[in-house]
């Protein structure tokens, strides 16, 4: 019966056929070919992504929007989301909130680089990630760093909501912004990277506001509530302001799996819930 796989060639077998070089063959589509090529490129594509966690749900708590509102945001939310884990497998993703803010003002009156602001969000967010554990321990709440994220099964498939800071980890590798210094992947990007590596079921953003408007219902009160929308309509539009990270928006457009998100109220009781059941709640954002 022939070999499942390819055996490794030695061309230190081919002692009499010319000098020994020493490398190693195996055969590959890629073996040969430049990474630049992108017609090379497109045949890594022919097959589906696999769905790793297709039943479970990632959820952000914003850290401004919620967090940094204390015990009478954050406690209703955190009930909410614990009167639902018999239903619903969930990984919570928490955001930097306003200490990172802060923390990127004197950074950048200092003149520091882009990569150590965002060095500087993510050990924010994992301390709001370490409070978020701590008040969710009576579901049985973990806390799991992204390198030790193959375990996610363990603990999901055993009902326990698992914890995450929320912060993409490009860390000093952050590519530079288009305008400013502030990183532009932030805890609403690492959110959405993380529902769209496992093949998530949802991805629910849990800001203080309903969702995405006509116009910002602060200054217009005539602004309606949008309920769905495309990534490319919103993108056209140009906002001066966003509920959600600007990238998120550029990555849904490339994303395989995670092609739509929603944007829902956590001030309002019932929301997170109605979002986890797919009833229609918040703004649903989808690439189109």
């Amino acid at each position: 019966m022939a070999d499942a796989f390819p055996r490794e060639v030695n061309t230190a077998e081919q002692v009499n056929h010319g000098p020994v070089s020493g490398a190693k063959h195996i055969a590959s589509r890629l073996m040969a070919e430049s990474l630049m090529n992108r017609q090379v490129l497109q045949q890594t594509d022919a097959q589906p992504v696999m769905q790793l966690l297709p039943d479970t749900n990632v959820i952000k708590i914003g850290g401004q929007s919620i967090l940094d509102r204390g015990r009478s945001a954050l406690l209703p939310v955190v009930e909410e989301l614990g009167a639902n884990l018999a239903q619903h497998k969930m990984i919570i993703s928490v955001g930097e909130g306003t200490r990172a803010r802060h923390a990127y003002d004197i950074a950048t009156d200092l003149g520091l680089p882009t990569g150590v602001l965002s060095v500087m969000g993510d050990v924010i967010s994992n301390q709001n990630a370490l409070i978020v554990t701590t008040i969710m321990m009576r579901y049985g709440a973990v806390r799991v760093p992204e390198d030790h994220f193959d375990m996610f099964p363990i603990f999901l498939n055993s009902g326990c909501p698992i914890v995450i800071c929320g912060m993409a980890p490009y860390r000093w590798w952050e590519q530079p912004p288009e305008i400013g210094r502030v990183p532009e992947h932030r805890s609403d990007a690492g959110t959405f990277l993380t529902a769209e590596v496992f093949g998530c079921r949802s991805a629910i953003f849990v800001k203080d506001v309903d969702g995405l408007y006509t116009d910002d219902p602060k200054v217009a009160p005539e602004a309606e509530l949008i309920p769905r929308i495309g990534v490319g309509e919103l993108l056209a539009r140009k906002p001066r302001d966003l509920p959600i990270e600007p990238s998120v928006l550029h990555m849904m457009a490339r994303a395989r799996h995670m092609k739509e998100i929603r944007i829902v109220n956590g001030l309002v009781p019932g929301t997170i819930t109605r979002a986890l059941n797919g009833e229609s709640v918040g703004t649903t954002i989808f690439a189109d």
